[in-house]
Order: structure tokens, then sequence, then C-alpha cells
């Protein structure tokens, strides 16, 4: 028999989710008129964006700066063989699998990188940002704007088996730079995919805990929302939770403190250039540090050829290579594109 708040044709697609009863019809009503942005369409972010398409959020924005990969079909649940002989930008190929899943929502893709620049036009008018980026810059970046503008954001993060994820609600939680303070990590100093691998089974659960979390706002239940940083490592099974709730009680933080949005102003947003001639682009720090070259080195001697000196390192592997110095700088060698020549250096260097 029909569930009697299923009798919609609109809405039957939903029927066992209405069930539930925190959420119901009046929740699943406010879903199909809620508008949520997606910052990443790799691995977190097409998980995510296939769960609250299905859970028939009204309109999704598709936030990417980079194509489709073979090496990505292991964790980006949107993607498939074809998308990449294709080519295909992942937002675009994102949207495309998602309209044939539920074609009564909007979806939007972007193809832009999230910068200073450019994200009030991406994220102003959502009631939800979720996190699927693949560095700090950029999460920093949003948890400014979010915090200016009042707009909740789900972070995330997976490396190895481990993840991380937090709600942060401008006003009711601490923000991300509560929880890190001096800001993000120097660039070589932790993790990537990369360097370190990825399982797809933390992926999905770190996506999960952020898609319920949004569900949870988007439908108008934001006083059941978790105000603690969830830490899950899926190898050795262990489950924690951190209070951070007195991180923000003295109003210290630069960010949701004292309003200072540092990220947000481009002060410390890296700038890329295209090198004239070179096939080439060059990424500069706007928070210049100093980098290990012999740290950055053992890392990425597993992953390709190295070479390196006392003022640079030389990063090969397939058909480009990274040049890094000490100061953070880096060349991009074998593409003239700034979005991809930053998805590589994020891939490899990180932050």
């Amino acid at each position: 028999m029909p569930h009697p708040e299923s009798d919609e044709p609109e809405l039957q697609r939903y029927d066992r989710q209405m069930r539930f009863a925190p959420l119901g019809r009046q929740g699943q009503r406010r879903l199909q008129t809620a508008r949520c942005t997606i910052i990443g369409c790799g691995a977190l972010g097409s998980v995510q964006a296939n769960i609250l398409a299905r859970a028939g959020v009204g309109h999704i924005r598709l936030v990417d700066r980079d194509f489709v990969e073979t090496s990505n079909l292991q964790r980006q649940v949107l993607f498939d063989e074809a998308d990449v002989a294709a080519g295909l930008p992942k937002a675009i190929a994102a949207a495309n699998h998602l309209r044939t899943v539920n074609s009564q929502i909007k979806i939007e893709p972007i193809v832009e990188d999230a910068y200073h620049a450019n994200i009030r036009g991406l994220c102003s008018d959502a009631e939800a940002i979720l996190d699927g980026t693949d560095n700090f810059e950029t999460r920093f970046l949003i948890n400014d704007f979010a915090i200016e503008q009042g707009i909740p954001w789900l972070y995330g993060g997976c490396i190895g088996a481990e993840g991380q994820a937090m709600t942060i609600v401008p006003g009711e939680t601490p923000c991300l730079q509560c929880l890190m303070p001096q800001g993000p990590p120097p660039p070589g100093t932790t993790a990537t995919c990369d360097t370190a691998g990825i399982l797809s089974s933390i992926v999905s659960v770190i996506a999960a805990i952020q898609c319920c979390e949004a569900i949870k706002i988007l439908s108008g239940n934001r006083s059941t929302i978790n105000q603690k940083l969830t830490v899950i490592d899926a190898w050795t099974n262990t489950f924690r939770q951190l209070d951070l709730s007195t991180l923000g009680a003295n109003n210290t933080c630069l960010c949701c403190g004292q309003r200072q949005f540092e990220f947000l102003s481009g002060r410390h947003t890296s700038r890329s250039v295209v090198l004239c001639g070179r096939n080439s682009v060059q990424i500069t720090s706007n928070r210049p540090s100093s980098i290990s070259l012999e740290h950055l080195e053992q890392k990425l001697s597993e992953l390709g050829r190295v070479q390196r000196n006392e003022f640079l390192l030389r990063f090969f592997a397939e058909d480009f290579s990274i040049t890094v110095f000490t100061d953070g700088r880096a060349i991009v060698t074998g593409t003239a594109d700034p979005g991809k020549a930053k998805s590589l250096y994020a891939r490899y260097i990180g932050n």
C-alpha cells in the first residue's frame, strides 16, 4: 500500500525517505526548494552529489576545475570509462549522470576553480555549502565566506583510511579557523591521496556524514546537527568525536570572533601565472613558507623520478613535472591550464 504521505506524484520517489518521522513530508517539501553548492566533484563531492540528488534537494550546484581520469574511478562514484575517454570535466560528467537519476531537480555544473573573486557568485544563494575539495586553502576560503554570510557549511576530508567531518554553523559552532588557528599547513607538509593513498570506503562514510548533516539543515532540522568533530579510521575500526565547543568561547578566532576574512580578501590566495612559450604554469602562495625539500623528496620518490639540490626539487611523473622552490613557489610543466596545474600541485605537493 502506498504511504499516505507519498500520494502526490512528485513525492512518490521519496516515499521511504518520508517514512522517517523526523523528516516526514514537511521536511521533504523543504528539500525540494532547497539550494546547495558542492565545491569539488572528486571523491567526496561525487558521493555528496549522488546522495543529495537522490534525496531530492531541489537545486544542486557542482563546482570543479578538473577533468575525469582513470585513477578517479576507484572512488569517484559518478564517473565511468566513457567519461574518461571523452575527457569530460568532472562537473559536466557528474551533472550528466545525475540528470538520469533525478529529472525533477536542477543540477547546475560550473567548470571553475573556486577562489576569492568568484566564490560569492558560486555560493551566495546556497543554504548549505559542502566541502568536496582537495586542499586547505579552498576550505579556509569557504570558511571565511560562510562565516561572513552566515551560511552553514560541511567540512570533510579523507586520506588513507581516515576521515574527518565537522558541521560549521556560523554563530552556533566553532569554525575551521577555531580548529586550526594557524591557518592551512605549509605546502608539502601534509599527505595527499597520491602520496598516501585512499580507500573508497572512508570516502563514502565521510560524505554520508556530511550529507546527513546537510539534509538536517536543508529540511529545517538544524537543532539536530552534530556539533563535534568526527574522526573515523576505517582500517583500525576507531571512531572518535571531539567536543570543540570551547574553542570559540573566548572570541579570539580571527575569522568568527574578530571577523577578519583573510582568505576571502584574497590576501592568502595562491596565484597562478601561465609562463609564455613554456607550456608551464607558475603557482605562488601568498603565504610564503619554508619547505623541507628533503621531506618532500621522501614523500614523492616512490611516485616518480625526483631531482633535488639545496635550492629546488623537481618531480617527474607521466608527461609533466613540478619544480618546487624552498619558499613554496612551484612551476608545473606540461600544461598551460592554470586549473590543471593547481590540481597537480594539490595532488602531489599538498596545500
